[in-house]
């Protein structure tokens, strides 16, 4: 089937100028991504306790955003995306310019979190807005592939970038490759916010959001508190145990986001007519315990492998771990499903986001203390455990009256 342009878009002046941004952004993010975990771990020495600090603050925007949001109610979507595009480029900037003193580093960690908190609702609602009627979920669709094509593009320059350098006789310690990788991404940042501050304005204010808690979507809150806290660990160490453990470069790291962005790219349609075929209660069921297996596996292989073994265990559960989390859209069918109206259906998914947030600021603290008094296997093995309590609460999920004739068909 031809589908074109106008079939899904509608004639705003913005459309070309919003998907450069995306596209540009989407380079710059893969770019900073692609070494943040190396950097923090070969320059700015932070360990294994302190990168649980670092992700804690890293996390604070999000667990803030409502707030934040809401104190530019009075700003237009697209003011407001000019404005988060802008703080990522500072931040980004205050890393490259910056020394690697582990107050600036985060300090500018944190702006560029705020910026890209800032940016992503707006980015979805904007290309909901530019779409056609009956078209947003193409429009989010293309939206989102633009932005991951962009992330592999730039975990791929990085990998490119640090090989070069590797090759010229640079050492991991030096930090020139890190600062060039850093200076693409402003420029990249220079040209997105560039082109955001010549859109013109939409009108559309700022939804105001806000925390939504009911009683029939209290399963869906506990699975975000156990769901978030096992995937922060794998979010947050599990980059890191491939560098301290088993010596991953840069080049190998940020290999291994753009596989995980790939096949994120590849394989989400598919996980979605699994969840349309299968139901959403068996596939977040089967997810977690399947995760848990993950777990295990990333946290014992160094025990059960010889290392250049128990390496590639851990490269294809890391990949591995990717993929099966693209099933954790199978809450929003849940919610969906749960809700009355599309308003509470945001405001619920706006509620997990929040909750998943503050659970991820606890558990990354603990989760580096677990790692520096008990090493990493209690640590997998924790977020093996969140995961078969995920699987219990999923277990327990009823479908909802309006969907049962669907079900009995």
């Amino acid at each position: 089937m031809n589908i074109s342009k106008e079939s899904i878009y509608g004639n705003d002046s913005n459309l070309g100028l919003f998907v450069s941004t995306v596209l540009l952004g989407g380079l710059a993010f893969g770019l900073y991504k692609g070494v943040q975990d190396n950097y923090l771990a070969e320059i700015v020495r932070i360990t294994e306790f302190e990168r649980g600090i670092v992700e804690f603050f890293r996390e604070l925007p999000g667990l803030l955003l409502i707030f934040i949001l809401a104190a530019m109610y009075r700003f237009s979507e697209t003011n407001v995306f000019k404005v988060g595009t802008a703080v990522m480029l500072v931040g980004v900037l205050g890393l490259l310019l910056s020394g690697s003193s582990k107050v600036m580093v985060i300090l500018f960690m944190v702006v560029f979190s705020t910026g890209e908190h800032v940016v992503m609702p707006i980015k979805s609602s904007m290309s909901l807005a530019l779409a056609r009627k009956d078209k947003g979920g193409t429009s989010l669709g293309i939206t989102s592939a633009i932005g991951k094509g962009g992330n592999i593009l730039g975990y791929l320059v990085v990998s490119i970038i640090f090989l070069v350098f590797s090759r010229l006789g640079f050492s991991r310690r030096d930090t020139v490759a890190f600062k060039t990788v850093y200076a693409l991404a402003a420029a990249l940042l220079v040209g997105s916010t560039l082109v955001a501050l010549a859109m013109k304005e939409s009108g559309r204010k700022v939804k105001r959001s806000r925390l939504y808690f009911r009683r029939k979507f209290l399963t869906f809150y506990l699975l975000e508190v156990f769901y978030g806290a096992r995937k922060q660990i794998f979010l947050t160490f599990a980059p890191y145990v491939l560098i301290l453990v088993y010596g991953a470069t840069t080049t190998t790291v940020s290999l291994l986001l753009a596989l995980c962005s790939l096949f994120g790219m590849l394989l989400s349609p598919a996980i979605g007519r699994i969840i349309d075929r299968l139901g959403y209660k068996v596939v977040m069921v089967a997810d977690t315990l399947i995760l848990v297996a993950v777990c295990l596996l990333y946290g014992f292989a160094h025990r059960l492998f010889p290392l250049h073994i128990a390496f590639c265990v851990v490269a294809v559960n890391f990949i591995l771990d990717s993929i099966i989390s693209l099933a954790s859209m199978a809450s929003n069918v849940y919610v969906m499903e749960l809700s009355d109206d599309r308003e509470e259906l945001t405001a619920t998914l706006t509620t997990g986001i929040s909750v998943n947030h503050f659970i991820s600021v606890i558990i990354a603290l603990l989760g580096g203390l677990i790692w520096k008094t008990v090493g990493i296997e209690v640590l997998f093995s924790v977020s093996a455990v969140l995961g078969v309590i995920n699987s219990i609460f999923a277990a327990t999920i009823t479908t909802p009256d309006n969907s049962s004739p669907q079900s009995r068909g």
